[in-house]
């Protein structure tokens, strides 16, 4: 369902040109050495729209993601420079993936996994950035990232 919901995401996207804003597609190459950089995998609907668009924005959702391997001057819609800075600065904890901002301070994040069956993916949790996490309630958003993809373009 999840990858369904990522095509129904990217036709919106291709359909409205004038909404959209994206780095472009990334390398398989580039996203394994990022993945070692951040020393986890990327789940498949989240791998799919890295390959497919990197990052940058529709209307006015910005999606984090992958600009290039210089991860140290990279800033926002770079979410591996992102989630770095977040983890030194915050102590935002190694499983989590910054991909956006909610607007009010909080983060959109992917719990990752080192490794994924090729069906599985994972939620798109809200975190509150510098709390820790044994007090964090992690609100659920999206049972994955095609659907929170299809949710925010179809908004905007």
């Amino acid at each position: 369902m999840s990858m369904e919901e990522f095509r129904k995401a990217t036709e919106i996207i291709r359909t409205n040109p004038s909404k959209s804003f994206f780095a472009g597609p990334r390398s398989s190459s580039l996203l394994e050495k990022i993945e070692k950089i951040i020393g986890y995998k990327f789940p498949p609907t989240y791998r799919a729209f890295l390959l497919e668009f990197g990052a940058g924005s529709f209307g006015p959702m910005e999606f984090f993601g992958a600009i290039d391997e210089n991860v140290t001057e990279s800033p926002v819609p770079d979410g591996v420079w992102y989630t770095l800075r977040e983890r030194l600065e915050v102590n935002l904890p190694e499983d989590l993936f910054v991909i956006g901002e909610t607007g009010t301070g909080e983060l959109y994040c992917l719990r990752l996994k080192k490794s994924y069956r090729k069906d599985e993916d994972v939620p798109v949790i809200i975190v509150n950035p510098g709390m820790n996490r044994t007090y964090q309630e992690c609100e659920v958003v999206a049972s994955d990232f095609g659907s929170f993809l299809l949710e925010r373009v179809s908004r905007a």
